[in-house]
């Protein structure tokens, strides 16, 4: 399963088989979030074994069962960890989905527990990503028009509808999609709405219309 593959198949999950990850998966899932670490500078982590956080209140109010491991996206709080914590996360998210595991974002309906990850001096927890085997594989969700989320009047080349598309696809917090994105010439703009958890969304966005588009065809506006 490629990539564009594994963003067409994933979809949100909160039921899983009470089962820990497989060594294989699991260390496959590590070697990917080593990579991220690298380029970003976040402090992302794989919790496994640790069923407390989805086993209280605010998991069960978000309908979770089942959910065993996770992954922390932490980083240094400064400008742009949303952003970057959507990107990457998203990035692993697509990973677990080519190794046959499901997730969901979480923002709000877990527990934080104490000593299952560390969060160093000046760094706060963003979100967490629940991954696991799936008892379904989720549904897709409904999704935005091109013209709901692109500034730019039509036409538009090949690649920049090729990655539109693909950002529709992406995960959003209440599948808002309160993205935008603009085109002149090559260089494109991406812009968060307003609202909880858009910066995530955005960098989430960003990285799948960068599969969509292909990384060669366009440059991201600067801020």
């Amino acid at each position: 399963m490629n990539l564009m593959e594994a963003m067409q198949a994933r979809h949100s999950v909160r039921q899983y088989q009470e089962t820990a990850l497989r060594e294989e998966d699991a260390n496959l899932l590590q070697e990917e979030i080593d990579a991220c670490k690298a380029q970003s500078g976040l402090h992302i982590q794989l919790v496994c074994n640790e069923p407390r956080a989805f086993a209280g209140f605010m998991a069960r109010y978000g309908k979770f069962n089942g959910v065993t491991s996770y992954i922390a996206l932490i980083g240094k709080k400064e400008p742009g960890l949303e952003e970057a914590c959507g990107y990457y996360g998203e990035r692993l998210v697509l990973r677990a989905q080519q190794l046959g595991l499901n997730t969901c974002w979480v923002a709000m309906t877990y527990s934080k527990v104490k000593n299952a990850f560390t969060i160093g001096a000046g760094e706060k927890l963003c979100v967490v990503i629940a991954v696991g085997y799936g008892k379904t594989q989720g549904v897709a969700h409904k999704s935005k028009s091109i013209r709901e989320v692109v500034k730019t009047e039509p036409p538009y080349p090949d690649w920049f509808t090729a990655g539109v598309n693909a950002a529709l696809l992406a995960p959003t917090a209440m599948n808002q999609q309160k993205f935008t994105f603009a085109l002149h010439r090559n260089c494109v703009s991406a812009k968060a709405g307003t609202g909880f958890y858009t910066k995530i969304d955005l960098g989430i966005a960003k990285y799948h219309f960068e599969l969509g588009a292909g990384s060669d065809a366009f440059v991201w506006e600067k801020a």
